[in-house]
């Protein structure tokens, strides 16, 4: 778990950082009628990844709207908030929660499985991400992921 938990937090530190670098004015951006929005988006991340992290260590999937919000600095609160939360229960799995096969939308996976499919929903939108902040004129972004200390 300890493996997972960091190579899921190189993608989750760049998503907090990417979320620095967004105005309020940008808040509500989505760039075609029915997308999340910028906040709304961030907000699905941190939020599906407990989604996963909890019915894994439930044994089933319980859905939940985001959190309420109202400036981006409340949204990168919530996020890290998340992202504390997430790495405190990623430490409570073990591999009989990782061998538990558990349905979600008809669909019978391990535990496992669907803390990878948890972590690949992540880059994914956090991809979309990158993209909305180019759209809204956002010029120096962070790499995609957190990167190994320079010799």
């Amino acid at each position: 778990m300890e493996e997972f938990t960091q190579s899921w937090l190189k993608h989750r530190t760049v998503l907090n950082q990417l979320l620095t670098l967004i105005d309020n004015e940008h808040m509500y951006f989505k760039p075609w009628e029915g997308a999340y929005t910028l906040s709304d988006l961030a907000l699905h991340i941190a939020s599906s990844m407990d989604m996963f992290v909890q019915a894994i260590k439930n044994g089933s999937f319980s859905m939940s709207g985001l959190p309420p919000y109202e400036t981006m600095d409340d949204v990168r609160k919530i996020v890290l908030e998340f992202t504390e939360k997430t790495k405190q229960d990623l430490e409570l799995l073990n591999e009989l929660h990782l061998e538990k096969e558990i349905a979600f939308n008809h669909f019978y996976a391990s535990g496992k499985t669907w803390l990878e499919n948890a972590r690949d929903h992540e880059i994914h939108h956090k991809g979309q991400l990158f993209t909305y902040a180019r759209m809204i004129g956002v010029e120096k972004l962070p790499f995609f992921i957190i990167q190994p200390d320079r010799r």
